[in-house]
């Protein structure tokens, strides 16, 4: 789980906006650009004008008004009739962005991406899900969302593209990104997992060092709906990857355990990457859900009355089917993961949480 609150990762030395990294950007850009300086273009005359009147005009208490005209016709038309030329002109430009918004490209890639209180879940196809979006660069990507608890909003800032995503139904959104995401050095990247390691427990920093554990320059990713007390961290990050192979070659990556990591240690990193934390702590301290320090092997009363002990088979069902039985006290809000992790997945989780009570 992310850290920090904001991770800055589309901060630029640009005044108003991140880094215009899509087709879109360039379109909502533009007609910002255009209202804005429409605005000031009106209200710079105006103001000098106000403060004028209000000087010339002066009167003092009792002293008769100069003029008594109450109206002029040819002044009261030219600004009721020309500015309505520029909010026309202002609807046809937004409206014509809205509706390319919302026409998808035939070649397309599409994933599927699940928000949930708090984090997010991108599915890449053959059992690979992870909380990052990775996409192709100069490729149109189209997103399949769907909520599993509350209304979510998925914003890339750097894209300029925003869709809520209401539970029970499914919100599409796509954007053609056009600018690849740096990778850095790998002296940087091994510097920086050499720190984690040293002053972060091996929990590695994205918000700190500005790229991914992969080495990845990123663009933000949050939530712009107001879901719950967590709402501030569920936040992720956009790699736009320059070749398909790249791409390809980052899935198969997460697709499976690593040679020579042990199922423990992977268990650790799918509690990080699929946003375990935001609900269930490693130190003891309640969250939304119990914590996982000491848990395996207790005793636990669940919310029909029953009781049993968190043994493989308690944890596997809680995965699958977790609101078969809620620990008392807690709220049965945790999403399933069925087919979402394999049985090693799994296996790795619970070798993860039996370390935690040895």
């Amino acid at each position: 789980m992310i850290s920090g609150s904001h991770l800055l990762g589309d901060y630029t030395d640009r005044f108003w906006f991140p880094e215009s990294a899509s087709t879109f950007s360039d379109q909502v850009d533009s007609t910002f650009m255009l209202v804005l300086w429409i605005c000031i273009f009106f209200m710079v005359p105006i103001t000098f004008a106000l403060v004028y009147f209000t000087i010339r005009f002066m009167k003092k208490k009792g002293e008769p008004a100069e003029s008594q005209v109450s109206h002029n016709t040819p002044l009261e038309i030219a600004w009721s009739i020309l500015p309505s030329f520029l909010l026309v002109w202002i609807f046809a430009k937004g409206a014509l962005g809205y509706i390319d918004q919302q026409q998808v490209p035939d070649n397309a890639d599409t994933l599927a991406v699940k928000a949930f209180k708090w984090g997010w879940a991108v599915d890449y196809g053959g059992g690979v899900i992870h909380p990052e979006l990775h996409i192709l660069n100069d490729q149109p990507t189209q997103l399949t969302m769907r909520s599993s608890d509350v209304i979510h909003s998925l914003f890339i800032p750097a894209f300029r593209v925003k869709r809520d995503i209401v539970p029970g139904r499914f919100n599409d959104m796509w954007f053609h990104p056009k600018v690849a995401s740096q990778r850095v050095s790998d002296e940087d990247l091994e510097q920086a997992w050499a720190d984690a390691k040293e002053n972060n427990d091996g929990v590695f920093d994205r918000e700190k060092y500005q790229f991914t554990e992969d080495g990845y320059r990123f663009h933000d990713l949050y939530c712009t709906e107001y879901c719950g007390k967590d709402h501030s961290k569920m936040q992720t990050v956009v790699v736009v990857h320059e070749t398909r192979e790249d791409l390809n070659a980052w899935i198969k990556k997460y697709s499976v355990r690593p040679d020579g990591v042990l199922p423990a240690e992977y268990g650790k990193l799918l509690y990080e990457r699929r946003g375990c934390g935001s609900c269930h702590s490693l130190d003891g301290s309640r969250r939304v859900g119990p914590s996982f320090l000491g848990g395996f092997g207790s005793d636990r009363e669940f919310t029909d009355g029953t009781k049993g002990k968190v043994d493989e088979a308690y944890i596997r069902e809680s995965i699958i089917e977790p609101k078969a039985l809620v620990v008392s006290g807690y709220n049965p809000v945790m999403p399933s993961y069925k087919g979402q992790l394999s049985d090693d997945d799994i296996d790795s989780i619970i070798a993860f949480l039996k370390s935690l009570s040895e």
